[in-house]
């Protein structure tokens, strides 16, 4: 069967964009790993309608309100494999079934480079989080804790003075210049030097020095990249940002090969479930009025991140 488009990522975004392209009567193949993001996470804020509410719930009714689409098949696989071109691609599943689509979405989120913290990763969407429009209204303007990752932490310390009591743990990570210690000082940061030796509890901080940190939560700024290299093995462009590399795409969300779009985590930054969910509804329109206008020029020269 050729798919008008298969996409591949069955999370927010691809499923937003999913939705579109359903309500558009186009057959769409959804391919997904089952490895949500934020699967970890028992709450999920700041998305309209759904503030406070399981992520995972979220995602199965997602999914049951797709499922009464006729033309929507949902594959439950990894893709390791695309090829081809604009009206004839073929992806390849690791169970070595190749799949045929006119279009192709990658929807695929991100991996995230934690901070190399004893304890750490135990508590990611737990208790140490990244996004404080997410997580910082629960933390109840109590202590919070910065675990320094890259340059991005002094900004990430200072944002988050609006949610708490903010301490930047610099872990041999950072060397603070005047003026960052400065700009620190004005939002209330306090700065530690110590050498983190691990993470307790719900958020407590030990330092090599034995001294214990308690904190409400804790925050880093991990760097991301797309949790597969599908998109490197078709031949789509990638771009740093601050946050880490993501796929590059147009205004259009289309990459630099013709017919291949890209959406969510992985082809936009900042990061969160209402920003992937618009970037995967405007993907999936996208993607259908290439599919109507075949031969509109390629719109626009933004990249997502601008």
């Amino acid at each position: 069967m050729m798919y008008d488009v298969i996409i591949i990522g069955g999370s927010y975004a691809g499923m937003a964009a999913a939705l579109q392209l359903l309500r558009a009567r186009r057959t769409v193949l959804v391919i997904d790993a089952g490895q949500r993001r934020n699967r970890m996470t028992a709450e999920s804020h700041g998305f309209l309608g759904q503030d406070g509410s399981n992520p995972a719930e979220i995602a199965r009714v997602a999914r049951s309100q797709l499922e009464r689409y006729s033309t929507l098949t949902w594959i439950e696989g990894v893709a390791v494999a695309a090829s081809g071109a604009r009206d004839g691609f073929t992806v390849r599943t690791s169970e070595g079934v190749n799949h045929h689509g006119r279009r192709l979405l990658l929807a695929l989120g991100v991996s995230d480079s934690l901070p190399e913290v004893e304890g750490l990763a135990e508590r990611w969407g737990v208790s140490v989080f990244h996004c404080p429009y997410c997580h910082g209204y629960e933390l109840n303007r109590g202590d919070v804790g910065v675990i320094a990752a890259n340059p991005m932490s002094v900004h990430q310390a200072s944002l988050l003075a609006e949610w708490g009591h903010v301490t930047l743990l610099t872990n041999g990570v950072l060397e603070l210049e005047e003026d960052a210690k400065a700009a620190l000082a004005t939002r209330g940061v306090a700065i530690k030097h110590a050498a983190i030796a691990r993470i307790e509890g719900h958020a407590d901080v030990v330092l090599a020095d034995g001294r214990c940190l308690a904190f409400a939560g804790l925050f880093t700024a991990p760097r991301n990249a797309p949790v597969s290299d599908i998109a490197q093995k078709i031949g789509c462009e990638l771009m740093e940002t601050p946050m880490g590399t993501q796929i590059r795409t147009t205004e259009t969300k289309e990459t630099s090969i013709q017919g291949v779009y890209a959406c969510g985590d992985a082809a936009r930054v900042p990061h969160s479930i209402s920003l992937a969910v618009g970037d995967g509804a405007w993907a999936g329109a996208q993607v259908h009025q290439s599919l109507v206008f075949p031969h509109m020029a390629r719109a626009g020269t933004g990249e997502a991140g601008d």
